[in-house]
């Protein structure tokens, strides 16, 4: 079965971190390249941040730039994203996409381009 799976969300403090974690099933996650998108009640859904099949050249959304950080391992059929210095504007159900792109990225793509999706993993960022 071919799946992503989002892991790693939970309730933090302003000024927290968390790490989340896209795991594949069913096909080779280094012959795709991944985004990650946010989801807050109410408003649409929006990029947050990407990375090519072999990890180079991550791109950020300008509201998480210098806060979050997106990596991969491929071995491990695994990508993440560490979220630091969480905000309470940061809260959302993030989600995890995969596009078959063996380029590397130069721009993150539209969210109607991908492929695959996860279910989602809710954060959220309150005292």
């Amino acid at each position: 079965q071919t799946q992503l799976v989002e892991s790693g969300g939970g309730l933090v403090q302003p000024g927290g971190s968390l790490r989340l974690s896209c795991a594949a099933s069913g096909f080779i996650l280094g012959f795709y390249a991944i985004g990650w998108f946010r989801q807050a009640p109410g408003k649409e859904r929006e990029g947050v941040s990407c990375i090519s099949s072999k990890g180079g050249s991550p791109i950020y959304a300008d509201s998480v730039k210098g806060r979050f950080t997106i990596s991969r391992d491929n071995a491990k059929n695994r990508v993440y994203l560490q979220m630091n210095s969480l905000k309470p504007e940061d809260t959302a159900v993030y989600y995890c996409a995969a596009i078959a792109v063996w380029a590397v990225l130069e721009k993150c793509p539209s969210e109607y381009e991908y492929e695959y999706w996860g279910q989602g993993t809710q954060v959220t960022v309150s005292s």
